[in-house]
């Protein structure tokens, strides 16, 4: 039973430290961008060589 509590203690500090390290990513505008990458795709990269 002791290793239920450590295991539990030790999943809510790690859940704990992914919930800061994403709201510090929502803060930083990490997520504020959603158009761009869904037409990325569509346009030619001009690094290309061409062959």
């Amino acid at each position: 039973m002791e290793i239920m509590m450590l295991l539990i203690g030790a999943s809510m500090l790690l859940a704990l430290f992914f919930l800061i390290l994403f709201i510090k990513a929502g803060k930083r505008g990490q997520f504020s961008d959603t158009y761009t990458p869904s037409v990325r795709i569509l346009f030619e990269d001009e690094e290309q060589t061409k062959s």
